[in-house]
C-alpha cells in the first residue's frame, strides 16, 4: 500500500522554522544575493560550518555520537526554509541528508565514531559513488570492482555525475566485491573512500554555462581498508536501495526552482485572470508535494523506509521543478536578459540545469517503474 499520511506542526516545529527564516534573512539580506538553485548549490565551507554551530548539520544523529538528536521532520523544516532562500548549502549536503543516517542504521561502532561527530561540526563532506559509464539508469549493473588485498580492498572502476567530488573528502561507493552471477543484485558493496587516496582521480564535467557541479572519479587500484566497509560486504544493493528514501523524498525533490518563482514575482509583474490561474496553480502543486514530503519525514520518524512513496516525491517533484520553469518563462515573455537582474539570471542557470532534474537520483521512468512494479506485488496479494 503506498500511502501518504497528512500531518501538521507542532508548536515547536512552528518555532524552529520561525527561527531558521530569520536566519537566513540575516545571512542573505532580499535584492543582494543572488540564490542557488537546490542541490546545484555552491560548496560554502564557512556557512555550512555556520549552520553545523546551530546544531542544524546531522540533526538526526543521536547526542551519543556527537548530534543534536533531531527528528528527521525537523531537519525537513531546517532544509525547506534554506532551499527556499536558495542557501549555499552544497558542501554538507549529501552527508547531512543520507550519509549520516546510513552510517547510524549500517556502519560499526568504529565508523560511527571516526565519522559522525566530524560530520555534525562541518568538519566532512561526502559525496556518492553510484552512478557509472554506459549503465544509465540500472544502478544494480555497476562495474567498479574491489578486491581482497592484505588488511583491505583495492578498488578499481570509474564513476560520473559525482557531485561534489571536487571538494569532499570521502566518496560512498558502491562497488563489486565478488563476481556478478544470475542476480545481478548480489555482491555489492558500499566502500568509504578517501577522495584524497592514491591512485584516485577527480575530473570535472561541467555544464554547458561552465559550472562545475559534477565530475568523473576514476579509481585505479585504490587501497581502502577493510574498516572502512560500510556494513556487510555483500550486502550494498539493500543498504543503497534503503537511502533512496533520504535521497529522493526531501524539499529538494520540488524546491529547486522556486527561487525563480520567488524573484519572478519581485522583479516582474504578470497581472491578469490568466497569470493568476496559473501562478495559483503552482503554489497548489508546491503544497501538495510539501505534505507528501512532511509524510515521509513523519515515516521515517517513526522507523520505516517508504522508498515507494520517495519515488513518487522525486518523480512528481522533479517534473514540476520544470513546469515551473515553462510557466514562468512563458509569462515573462521576452523579458529574460540572463546579464540582467537577479530573475533574469536566476532563470538562465535554472534553464541550463533543469534537464538534470529528472535524471539525478533515478530517471523518472525508473522511478515509475518501481512504484508499478509495489503495486502490483499488492495486487497480487491481495487477490
Amino acid at each position: 500500500m503506498i500511502e501518504f499520511r497528512p500531518s501538521g506542526l507542532t508548536a515547536d516545529e512552528e518555532d524552529l522554522r520561525v527561527r531558521v527564516r530569520e536566519f537566513v534573512a540575516e545571512e542573505f539580506p532580499s535584492g543582494t544575493y543572488l540564490p542557488e538553485l537546490g542541490i546545484n548549490a555552491a560548496a560554502d565551507v564557512e556557512f555550512s560550518r555556520r549552520l553545523a554551530a546551530r546544531g542544524w548539520v546531522g540533526m538526526v544523529v543521536p547526542e551519543e555520537y556527537g548530534g543534536p538528536g533531531r527528528s528527521a521532520t525537523e531537519r525537513f523544516l531546517v532544509v525547506e526554509e534554506l532551499l527556499a532562500a536558495g542557501a549555499p548549502v552544497g558542501a554538507h549536503w549529501v552527508a547531512d541528508r543520507q550519509t549520516a543516517p546510513v552510517i547510524l542504521r549500517f556502519g560499526s561502532e568504529r565508523l560511527k565514531r571516526e565519522f559522525l561527530p566530524r560530520i555534525v561540526s562541518g568538519d566532512v563532506f561526502f559525496c556518492l559513488g553510484m552512478s557509472e559509464p554506459d549503465s544509465g539508469s540500472d544502478l544494480a549493473s555497476v562495474r567498479t570492482r574491489a578486491t581482497r588485498t592484505d588488511g583491505g580492498w583495492l578498488l578499481n572502476g570509474r564513476k560520473v555525475w559525482t557531485s561534489g567530488a571536487q571538494y569532499c573528502h570521502y566518496v560512498m561507493t558502491l562497488c563489486r566485491t565478488s563476481p556478478r552471477g544470475e542476480r545481478k543484485h548480489a555482491g555489492l558493496s558500499q566502500l568509504i573512500v578517501d577522495l584524497r587516496s592514491d591512485g584516485l582521480t577527480v575530473s570535472p564535467i561541467r555544464l554547458l554555462n561552465g559550472q562545475h557541479h559534477f565530475n568523473e572519479v576514476v579509481f585505479e587500484d585504490v587501497f581502502v581498508p577493510d574498516h572502512l566497509v560500510l556494513g556487510e560486504v555483500g550486502s550494498g544493493w539493500h543498504q543503497v536501495t534503503s537511502e533512496l528514501a533520504y535521497e529522493r523524498s526531501g524539499p529538494d525533490r520540488f524546491l529547486t526552482t522556486f527561487p525563480v518563482l520567488r524573484y519572478f514575482l519581485d522583479f516582474r509583474h504578470a497581472a491578469g485572470p490568466e497569470a493568476e490561474l496559473r501562478l495559483g496553480a503552482l503554489a497548489a502543486r508546491y503544497w501538495v508535494l510539501r505534505n507528501m514530503s512532511l509524510s515521509i519525514a513523519r515515516s521515517l520518524d517513526d522507523g520505516e523506509v517508504p522508498v515507494v512513496e520517495a519515488t513518487l516525491v522525486k518523480d512528481l517533484g522533479t517534473s514540476f521543478e520544470q513546469d515551473v520553469l515553462d510557466v514562468v518563462r512563458d509569462l515573462a515573455g521576452g523579458d529574460q536578459d540572463p546579464d540582467g537582474d537577479l530573475f533574469g539570471r536566476l532563470l538562465a542557470d535554472a534553464t541550463v540545469t533543469a534537464p538534470t532534474f529528472t535524471l539525478r537520483g533515478g530517471t523518472n521512468e525508473v522511478l515509475r517503474s518501481v512504484a508499478a512494479k509495489h503495486l502490483l506485488r499488492e495486487k497480487r496479494r491481495a487477490v
